[in-house]
């Protein structure tokens, strides 16, 4: 049986790495998403709240005993050790659960398998080492700040602050393989970039 091909998906925020990952999953590849299982761990009753709570108080849950995302937002932004210290409780946590949904997907007969992470580039060689290669959605800085803002309460500072926190552009795509240019095109567009790339790698 032929080795699964595993593919790490990143973009920065508002770049349209979602709907990239959509169009792969129609096509018939497992979606492993990074950013859903640190939901799910966060949520009330998730495995990572009791070592939230531990390390940061009550102060950054909310009512339900959730992780309140915008507290513990503010609280990274303007403190890297607090950064340091959620991806220090996340980081293993999300690895262990995407590990478990692979073998899942493998054992279901996927003969791709894309990992949806966010902050591959921000990890180094933790995930990099994981992947047979790096697609990046890509988009110009402000046109990611303007469909960040359209589609949340965000402001233009704000946006540009969280993007400020992750991987530059540049960064990024120094680490693609294959690179999906989402910039003043429809969705029929991107789909067929997203096919040629699925082309390319035997996908």
């Amino acid at each position: 049986m032929r080795k699964p091909f595993r593919l790490g998906l990143t973009g920065g925020i508002g770049s349209g790495k979602s709907t990239v990952a959509n169009f792969l999953s129609e096509s018939g590849a497992a979606i492993l998403d990074a950013d859903a299982v640190a939901r799910s761990l966060t949520s009330a009753g998730g495995q990572a709240i009791p070592a939230l709570l531990a390390e940061f108080g009550e102060s950054i849950l909310t009512p339900e005993g959730a992780m309140n995302r915008e507290a513990m937002r503010h609280l990274v932004f303007s403190n890297p050790d607090s950064k340091r210290q959620l991806e220090a409780i996340l980081h293993p946590l999300i690895g262990q659960a995407m590990s478990a949904q692979s073998k899942v997907a493998v054992a279901a007969g996927h003969s791709c398998l894309v990992f949806d992470v966010p902050l591959l580039v921000e990890s180094g060689e933790r995930w990099r080492r994981q992947i047979d290669a790096v697609c990046v959605v890509d988009c110009l800085p402000e046109t990611q700040i303007q469909r960040v803002m359209a589609r949340s309460q965000l402001s233009h500072e704000e946006v540009a602050s969280i993007m400020s926190q992750q991987a530059s552009r540049s960064q990024r795509l120094a680490c693609a393989d294959a690179v999906i240019f989402n910039e003043g095109i429809d969705l029929a567009q991107l789909k067929h970039q997203v096919n040629e790339m699925g082309a390319r790698f035997g996908l």
